[in-house]
């Protein structure tokens, strides 16, 4: 199951991948999660001790595979990144891949260059779950890469702004062709809530679950990282509708 993660910041993605990645484990699959936002915080959610550079600013690995400046190799060699950089803790592999810099001139590009090749490798080759915390836009996904994701996860709030980026979001998905793209509402505390988003969602969006406001998560806004303790019930009914929905058939 292949999974891109993304909503406005602010409405607990990154909590999601990381309870995903737990429930994964819990049910004896190899978990990848892949740190595609430019804030890279899953590291810190799941707990790993260490802080983790992004291959982003790994100029010297950047530089090797796709060049050092000029020529642009657009097909760089990164099936040996998974094993090289990837980290791991209670059975959960890590890689960050960080954001694109803006400045710089060409190193911008080239750095773009291999995360996205990177991306596609890991949708594409990968046997695992792999979960992707990407921003709020899907940048790092192309042409070349949407085939391979089992769905687009978008993750809203109870809020107009959440719901406008989830708009802009589905059509740059579907003008990408990926039209497996469905939403989960987080930190409802209400049916009120739920059916505010609902009426919301843009059309042909489906609503495929419902994660209550939950007191325990709170102090991962605060702290960083998850509490110990077992996985939400509510987790555990959305990773079942996952698996029956956007899971591929064996």
């Amino acid at each position: 199951m292949k999974l891109a993660v993304a909503g406005k910041g602010g409405v607990g993605k990154t909590t999601l991948v990381a309870l995903l990645a737990r429930e994964a484990v819990a049910r004896g699959y190899r978990v990848l999660a892949v740190d595609a936002d430019s804030d890279a915080n899953l590291a810190t959610t799941l707990g790993f001790p260490q802080p983790i550079a992004p291959l982003a600013e790994e100029r010297g690995l950047i530089a090797d595979r796709v060049g050092p400046g000029g020529l642009i190799r657009l097909n760089p060699t990164v099936d040996d990144i998974p094993d090289r950089y990837a980290v791991e803790r209670d059975g959960i592999r890590l890689l960050v891949l960080g954001g694109i810099r803006q400045g710089g001139g060409g190193c911008a590009c080239s750095a773009n260059v291999l995360l996205k090749a990177l991306l596609h490798h890991l949708l594409a080759q990968q046997s695992e779950v792999v979960l992707v915390d990407m921003e709020a836009g899907i940048e790092h996904l192309g042409r070349g890469t949407v085939e391979a994701v089992d769905a687009l996860l978008m993750v809203v709030e109870a809020d107009r702004r959440a719901l406008e980026t989830v708009a802009k979001t589905v059509r740059l998905a579907r003008e990408i062709g990926l039209e497996r793209v469905v939403a989960v509402g987080n930190k409802i505390r209400s049916p009120d809530e739920e059916i505010g988003i609902r009426e919301m969602l843009p059309e042909g969006l489906s609503l495929l679950g419902v994660l209550p406001y939950l007191e325990e998560l709170r102090g991962t806004a605060h702290t960083g990282c998850l509490p110990d303790g077992p996985t939400p019930p509510a987790i555990h009914d959305l990773f079942d509708r996952l698996e029956g929905t956007v899971a591929p058939t064996q």
